[in-house]
C-alpha cells in the first residue's frame, strides 16, 4: 500500500491537493449547513421528535426528515439517545428514529447524482449575500445555510475532476479488477474511509465520482458503498463510551442495524448490481444517480426488514448490554387537557406536581455538576446533561398545559397561581441552563488539564452545598406550605452571596501571591461563582415576593 500510495503521489497528472482540500470542503459544507439548520429550528427539532415518535413507525418518518434537514444521521441519533436517557422515549422508539436517519442521510447521494454541484458557487455568492447583508439572526442562518450547501458541493467538484483521473493510473486500474474478483476488499476499504473521515456521504460522494468517470465498475462499487454505512456507525459508539447503559444500548443497535443490513446486501451484492444496471439501462440512468438509487434503494428495503424486528433487535441488545437502564421516571400523562377544559383549578394542581418534579430534576441536575466538578468523571457530566433534557421538556409540556389553561376562564386566585406558575418553570429550567454553563466551565479546565487549588475547591464546594439547601427548602415549602421555609431561604440567600464575596477575595490574593497554577482555571474561577450565585437567585425569585408579603404582614 506505501508503493502504491508512494507512485500515486507521485504522478503529476493529479492534483492530491485538490482531493484533500475538497474533502475538506464537503465536509465543511455538511457541518457549516448542518448547523445553520440546528440553529433556525433549535428546540423545534427535540419537540418534533417529541412529539411524533409514539410509534416505531413515525420515529422512522420524523427519523428521516430531520436527518435530512440536518444532514447528520449521528445528530439525530444522538437527539434520539438524549431522549431515551431522559426518560422522554423508549429504546424502541429510539431504534426506529435510528432507522429513519439511516434512510435520511442518503439525500445528498441524490442531490450529487442531480449533479446539483454546477451550480455550487452560485449558492456560494447567495449564502455570502444573505450572510452579509442580513439584520436578524434567522436570516443570517439561512445564508449559512445556503453556503454550507453550496461549499460542501464545490468541493465536491473541486476533488471530482481529479478523482475522474484516477482511472489513467496503472496501479487503479489493477486495483479495480482485483476489487471486481473481490468485492471484500472494497467492503472493508469503505469501512475504513468512512471510519477515518466520519462522515458516509463523503465517501458515498467520492465513490460516485469515481464511478462516474468508469475507473470502477458497478461490482466494485457498491460494496465501498455498503461498507460505508457500518463505518459511519463509529461516531456513535464513540460517543457513547463512558455514556450511559441507554446510550450504548442505543449505539449498538445502530451498528446492528447497519452490520446486519450490509453483511445481507454483500451475499446478495451479484443479483443487485444486475437489478440496479436493468434499472439503469431501462430508464437511461447516469452513472452518479445509479448509485444513488442503489444506496436509497439498500436503505429502504433494510428499514422494511428491520420494522418487525425491532423488538427483537432490543432483546438481543439487552442480553449483550445487560442492566437496568438508568431512565428518569416522568409521568406526563398526567397533564390532561380534558382536566384543563373542565375543571382549570384541578388542572393547575397537576401543574403544580410536575413543577415539583422539575424542581427536583433541578436539584439532581445540580447534584450530578457538582460531583463531575469534584471526580471529573463523564458519566456526571452525562447524568447532568439527561437532567437538564427532562427539565427542558416538562418546561415544554407544562407551558403548552398552562396555556391550554389560561384559554378557559380563570378566577382570580387561579390567575395567580397561573402566573406563579409559569414563573416558577421559567426559573427552574434557568436554573438548568446556568448548570450546563457551569459544566461547560469545568470541561475546559479539564481539558486544559488543569486544577483547581484545595482552598478554591471548597469554596465552589461551599456555594453548591447552600444552593442544593435552598433547592431543598423550596420544595419543602411548595409540598408543606410552611412560611418558616421562606424566611430560612432568605437567610441562605444572604450566606451564599457572602461565600461568594469571601472566596472572589480568597481568589484574587492567590492570583496575586502565584498560587493558581492553571491559567485557564484561574480565568473562569469567577464566572463559576457567579453562575452559581446566580442559581441561586433564580431558586430565590420563586419564593421572593411570598417574603415580601409575609414581611409586610409582621
Amino acid at each position: 500500500m506505501i508503493c502504491i500510495a508512494t507512485q500515486a503521489l507521485s504522478t503529476p497528472s493529479i492534483s492530491w491537493d485538490f482531493i484533500i482540500g475538497g474533502l475538506a470542503l464537503f465536509l465543511f459544507g455538511i457541518q457549516f449547513m448542518g448547523d445553520g439548520l440546528k440553529s433556525i429550528a433549535g428546540e423545534k427539532l427535540r419537540e418534533y421528535i417529541n412529539k411524533y415518535t409514539s410509534k416505531p413507525w413515525k420515529g422512522i418518518l420524523i427519523g428521516t426528515v430531520i436527518t435530512v434537514l440536518i444532514q447528520s444521521s449521528s445528530a439525530t441519533s444522538a437527539i434520539a439517545i438524549s431522549f431515551v436517557r431522559a426518560g422522554l422515549m423508549s429504546l424502541e422508539q429510539s431504534v426506529g428514529i435510528i432507522i429513519g436517519a439511516n434512510i435520511g442521510t442518503t439525500i445528498t447521494a441524490f442531490l450529487i447524482g442531480l449533479k446539483v454541484e454546477k451550480f455550487a458557487l452560485y449558492f456560494v455568492f447567495i449564502g455570502v449575500l444573505i450572510t452579509l447583508f442580513s439584520k436578524r439572526k434567522k436570516q443570517t442562518y439561512a445564508g449559512q445555510i445556503v453556503l454550507g450547501f453550496g461549499i460542501l458541493f464545490f468541493g465536491l467538484r473541486l476533488m471530482g475532476d481529479e478523482l475522474s483521473k484516477l482511472g489513467e493510473l496503472e496501479f487503479f486500474e489493477t486495483l479495480a479488477i482485483t476489487m471486481q474478483n473481490q468485492p471484500i476488499l472494497g467492503f472493508i476499504c469503505g469501512i475504513a474511509m468512512t471510519a477515518l473521515v466520519q462522515s458516509s456521504s463523503a465517501v458515498v460522494g467520492i465513490i460516485q465520482k469515481i464511478y462516474d468517470s468508469g475507473a470502477l465498475t458497478l461490482t466494485a462499487t457498491l460494496p465501498f458503498v455498503f461498507g460505508s454505512n457500518i463505518g459511519t456507525t463509529i461516531t456513535a459508539v464513540i460517543a457513547s463510551i463512558g455514556g450511559s447503559l441507554a446510550a450504548r444500548r442505543s449505539a449498538a443497535v445502530n451498528v446492528l442495524f447497519n452490520v446486519v443490513g450490509s453483511i445481507l446486501f454483500m451475499f446478495l451484492l451479484h443479483p443487485y448490481v444486475d437489478l440496479i444496471a436493468s434499472i439503469s439501462t431501462t430508464f437511461n440512468v447516469p452513472p452518479m444517480m445509479q448509485i444513488a438509487i442503489a444506496h436509497i434503494l439498500r436503505a429502504l428495503v433494510i428499514s422494511i426488514l428491520a420494522y418487525p424486528c425491532i423488538g427483537l433487535m432490543v432483546k438481543v441488545i439487552k442480553k449483550i448490554l445487560p442492566g437496568e437502564e438508568e431512565v428518569i421516571s416522568l409521568d406526563l400523562d398526567i397533564l390532561d387537557t380534558k382536566l384543563a377544559e373542565s375543571l382549570p383549578a384541578g388542572a393547575l394542581d397537576v401543574c403544580k406536581q410536575a413543577t415539583l418534579k422539575m424542581g427536583q430534576l433541578a436539584r439532581d441536575c445540580l447534584q450530578s455538576s457538582q460531583k463531575y466538578f469534584n471526580d471529573q468523571s463523564g458519566k456526571y457530566s452525562g447524568a447532568s446533561k439527561q437532567y437538564e433534557d427532562a427539565i427542558n421538556s416538562l418546561d415544554l409540556k407544562i407551558t403548552d398545559y398552562l396555556m391550554d389553561i389560561a384559554r378557559n376562564n380563570l378566577s382570580e386566585h387561579d390567575t395567580n397561581s397561573f402566573i406563579t406558575n409559569l414563573q416558577v418553570i421559567k426559573d427552574i429550567e434557568r436554573a438548568g441552563d446556568l448548570t450546563m454553563n457551569l459544566n461547560e466551565f469545568y470541561e475546559m479546565t479539564f481539558d486544559d488539564k488543569g486544577l483547581f487549588t484545595e482552598e478554591a475547591k471548597n469554596d465552589i464546594n461551599s456555594m453548591y452545598n447552600v444552593v442544593l439547601e435552598m433547592n431543598d427548602l423550596v420544595l419543602k415549602y411548595f409540598t408543606e406550605g410552611n412560611e418558616d421555609y421562606i424566611t430560612q431561604l432568605y437567610i441562605k440567600e444572604n450566606q451564599l452571596d457572602a461565600i461568594e464575596l469571601e472566596a472572589r477575595q480568597r481568589h484574587f490574593k492567590r492570583m496575586r501571591d502565584s498560587v493558581c497554577e492553571s491559567s485557564v482555571a484561574a480565568s473562569i474561577y469567577v464566572d463559576i461563582l457567579g453562575t452559581l450565585e446566580r442559581i441561586g437567585d433564580h431558586i430565590w425569585n420563586i419564593v421572593k415576593n411570598n417574603y415580601k408579603e409575609k414581611s409586610l404582614h409582621e
